[in-house]
């Protein structure tokens, strides 16, 4: 197993990508924290799936848009693990599609607290706990590469923001601890459910070189590469999966 004996953090694990990833580590043998805001019924699933196949997992409820909620999950998964191996800042989120001119100062703050400053605090957090060996996994987006669709430049920006921290950290924490980011597309996930008009994703489909959506289990079978010693020489990175729609 890729990760036997390590534990995995991962922020937004209830549901979509998260949870995707925590199975995907879990049964590689990662012992499994993850954080939720809403989604309690879609967490306590999480753990419980994974128990199901032998492994170990924890829930924390936590607002990690504060310091307080931060702690909670670092200090949980302590107390559950001893320890962080491998940190995944997947938590974030577009809330709402506004135009330059429609957004104000609160929401653009709002959109970088939830993106970008909560990556920062997490990771802050977990490095004093982090070993020789340990993986950052961020996961940006191809919004941050192009610049969005419309109503989404606050949300581009902060995940712009999250690919540079990426490759700023990487300098800073090496050779010790790797970091990476994911950039992805568009995944058949409720971001896009929510976000994303149904003819827009039938647009990509038709347009994209691989004429489909990424999965959920596409972007964690990366985030499982990115997390173990398969991605040994690879730190800074920020990694496009987007079935070819732009290159980079």
């Amino acid at each position: 197993m890729k990760l036997a004996g390590k534990t995995a953090m991962i922020t937004g694990g209830g549901r979509d990508i998260g949870a995707a990833a925590a199975r995907t580590l879990a049964a590689e043998g990662a012992n499994v924290a993850i954080s939720y805001f809403e989604s309690s019924a879609g967490a306590d699933t999480v753990v419980a799936d994974i128990e199901k196949a032998g492994g170990k997992a924890i829930a924390v409820q936590a607002d990690l848009n504060t310091q307080a909620g931060v702690d909670a999950l670092v200090g949980a998964t302590l107390d559950a693990f001893g320890g962080v191996d491998v940190l995944v800042n997947n938590a974030g989120g577009l809330v709402a599609r506004k135009t330059f001119a429609e957004m104000d100062v609160a929401f653009w703050e709002q959109v970088m607290t939830l993106n970008v400053t909560s990556t920062f605090m997490m990771t802050k957090a977990c490095l004093e706990h982090m070993k020789p060996g340990s993986a950052i996994v961020n996961i940006a987006s191809q919004a941050a590469r192009d610049g969005g669709g419309p109503g989404s430049v606050a949300y581009a920006s902060s995940k712009g923001a999250v690919m540079t921290m990426t490759r700023g950290l990487a300098k800073e924490v090496g050779p010790d601890i790797r970091v990476n980011a994911l950039c992805p597309g568009m995944i058949d996930t409720d971001f896009h459910n929510i976000h994303t008009p149904d003819a827009g994703r039938r647009g990509f489909e038709a347009n994209a070189p691989l004429k489909r959506q990424g999965t959920i289990q596409d972007t964690a079978n990366l985030i499982l590469f990115l997390a173990c010693a398969d991605s040994a020489f690879m730190t800074g990175t920020n990694i496009d999966i987007n079935g070819g729609m732009i290159f980079s």
